[in-house]
């Protein structure tokens, strides 16, 4: 087997919003590397063909299916944790058999290992085959941070207010559901601890963020890491130019936007895999007819169905409901005052790259942390009242954004960043630094 070309191993975590940033990384790295270099993607059959079937497969690189470990469906796919943990429970053996296959398939080893941090045995993988791990966190550096102190948060909740770079008002509620799980053996709080145990074993952990983002937690991670690199925003770093392209704006959501007032506009979306409950879709549609605020909702059927009756009919002068939305266009649009989100980390990162201030109303996973340092730490949105809507609660966060004094600080707050991740990307700037140590690593 020839070594001299370079053939890089990229592990895929098949769900929520992972796959698709580690093919980003990829696609961005794929023009600074020798042309030869193959790249070979491992992923679930189901991960793979929704996130090829929305980008043009590159040529260079070869898409190969991992097992999802389900052996007997009885015509019932398992979703949500039943499949997550199916998965985990089928690694390493289902990643280990299919890259043998791609080494001999090529002809050419693995020169290097990148793979989403969550699949933290690549390490043991990469000592095998003599190759160097680089391990991508797809979140921001604050959740990062709180798994490589769970044994601390475990020990005692007042430790919370000695981690650096966090406010004093961090909650044994914010943390992510795996550091605090009553125990560390499930399939998925003993994926992340593991993690948590291994990441120091990497060349390098990459990060979709920027380092002046969260300057004093990064720095507490690079004492424990071997190379912490901030690489984004990812979004920022795109090839080509976010403007707003009329022609390809099949949702009329830009040509609508053309019609509004500067920063006045309400962007409401809860990403791809977090559906609101009944209650608080009626409690956002009442609260957005009572403001009279123009509006624009990603939402998709099932949750048009559960709409007030008439609400369509005596909204429609002022607010839009689309199924789908394109979500850097409109957050790149100057009539956009507010994204009203759920917090995933790549819509944060987006409002942050767009200068848009939010309101947060988390579900799972990063997100309530995400949320806790909107609000408290980078001071850049407020948390929605209870932690879920009701008609007053939003409301009186729609007040706090539209009224001078609150809403301006925001504003100020989040354009400030907004700068801060733009110098960062520029040539240069610390991301596009670290992103050159990147490509020597997988050089």
């Amino acid at each position: 087997m020839g070594t001299s070309q370079l053939h890089i191993a990229l592990l895929a975590f098949p769900f929520g919003s992972h796959a698709t940033p580690l093919l980003t990384l990829v696609q961005k790295l794929s023009p600074f590397l020798p042309s030869n270099t193959l790249f070979s993607f491992f992923n679930t059959s189901q991960s793979n063909s929704s996130i090829f079937s929305k980008s043009s497969k590159p040529d260079n690189i070869k898409i190969y299916n991992v097992s999802d470990g389900v052996t007997q469906t009885n015509g019932i796919t398992p979703i949500g944790r039943e499949a997550i943990e199916l998965f985990i429970k089928a690694t390493p053996s289902n990643f280990e058999k299919v890259m043998k296959e791609a080494e001999e398939e090529t002809g050419v080893e693995f020169s290097c290992i990148l793979s989403d941090a969550f699949l933290w045995f690549s390490c043991k993988l990469a000592e095998k085959m003599n190759v160097p791990w680089i391990a991508f966190w797809t979140a921001g550096s604050g959740s990062l941070s709180i798994h490589l102190y769970t044994d601390l948060i475990r020990s005692n909740e007042e430790t919370l207010s000695t981690i650096p770079g966090f406010s004093s008002t961090l909650r044994i509620g914010d943390m992510p559901p795996e550091v605090v799980a009553e125990n560390l053996e499930g399939p998925m709080p003993s994926m992340l601890y593991n993690m948590a145990l291994n990441l120091h074993k990497a060349a390098a952990v990459v990060v979709n963020s920027f380092e002046e983002l969260d300057p004093t937690i990064n720095n507490d991670l690079e004492s424990k890491l071997q190379k912490v690199l901030n690489i984004g925003p990812l979004v920022l770093r795109s090839l080509k130019k976010v403007d707003s392209d009329v022609n390809s704006d099949e949702s009329g959501c830009i040509l609508w936007l053309e019609k509004q007032k500067e920063k006045s506009v309400v962007y409401l979306s809860f990403g791809t895999v977090t559906t609101l409950p009944p209650n608080e879709i009626v409690a956002v549609a009442e609260a957005l007819e009572a403001k009279r605020v123009p509006f624009l909702w990603s939402l998709r059927e099932n949750g048009v169905k559960l709409l007030p009756k008439g609400f369509l009919e005596r909204t429609k002068e002022f607010g839009k409901i689309v199924s789908w939305a394109p979500q850097l266009e409109i957050l790149a649009h100057s009539s956009v005052g507010v994204f009203v989100t759920h917090c995933g980390w790549n819509s944060i990162l987006e409002g942050i790259s767009y200068g848009v201030p939010m309101i947060c109303r988390p579900f799972f996973g990063d997100q309530k942390l995400n949320s806790r340092m909107v609000e408290s730490v980078w001071q850049i949105g407020l948390q929605i009242e209870g932690g879920s809507f009701t008609k007053s609660g939003t409301m009186s966060a729609l007040d706090a954004f539209f009224s001078e004094d609150k809403g301006k600080v925001l504003r100020q707050n989040v354009e400030g960043l907004k700068e801060k991740a733009l110098e960062a990307v520029k040539s240069d700037g610390s991301s596009t630094k670290n992103f050159k140590n990147l490509m020597e690593l997988v050089k």
